[in-house]
């Protein structure tokens, strides 16, 4: 296991698909909903499960990969209309991430969320798992005009939870992720149990640490703001 280095660390911010929630068994089952009223077969769950962190766009051209989608359109409306009726049916924390925020929690080591999922799924999402009260910050997709990898969500983020992004870590399953913590000038984690396709390669991404499992990443954290001793 690799340990970050340089500063001592004294918040953790999470992107949410993939790396703090697990959601895809409630998402992958939109698409096949939409696909099942099209006619369409099912794609693969694992198939659709990777691209998760993609969104609804993401999805959608795997389910219909003869189609093209743009964000806004009738299929994209009726993928997010469908999801914001089950948007926390089976979706949960990864398991062992319950631990870890409990732990941050108890030191008051502030944690939160930014993810582009939009503001009307994403806060229902955290109501539902009992997260919302207790997260530092939550910056959705539509929080600002502009989403990662550009860096303004996350230095938001900071701004909100009263935190120093030099001494602040981001975690992420996606290279827009890393790109946008490091724009921002945090200690970045690549997840890598997240939703990462068969194109993608965290090792390319740059981050500062890549944490192949859960418990990987709880043991990284813990030691970089010095609540494992």
């Amino acid at each position: 296991m690799t340990e970050l280095n340089g500063a001592e660390y004294n918040a953790v911010l999470f992107d949410l698909d993939g790396t703090l929630v697990d959601t895809a068994p409630d998402m992958v089952a939109v698409l096949h909903r939409l696909q099942q009223e099209h006619g369409v077969d099912k794609s693969p769950y694992e198939l659709a499960r990777a691209n998760v962190s993609n969104g609804a766009i993401g999805l959608l051209t795997v389910g219909f990969p003869e189609l093209q989608f743009e964000f806004g359109d009738e299929m994209h409306q009726l993928y997010l209309e469908h999801y914001a009726e089950m948007v926390c049916i089976e979706s949960h924390v990864f398991e062992g991430l319950s631990e870890l925020l409990l732990q941050l929690d108890d030191m008051n080591c502030p944690w939160g969320v930014v993810t582009n999922k939009p503001e009307q799924l994403t806060i229902p999402l955290l109501v539902g798992l009992g997260l919302a009260d207790r997260a530092a910050c939550m910056v959705s997709g539509d929080t600002l005009s502009v989403r990662k990898p550009d860096p303004a969500p996350l230095l938001l983020g900071c701004d909100i939870a009263g935190v120093e992004p030099e001494t602040s870590i981001y975690i992420g399953d996606a290279e827009r992720d890393i790109e946008a913590g490091q724009r921002a000038g945090m200690a970045t984690i690549a997840a890598g149990y997240g939703y990462i396709t068969a194109e993608d390669d965290p090792r390319e991404w740059d981050a500062d640490v890549i944490a192949t499992t859960v418990d990987e990443l709880a043991q990284i954290v813990l030691k970089a703001v010095n609540l494992d001793d």
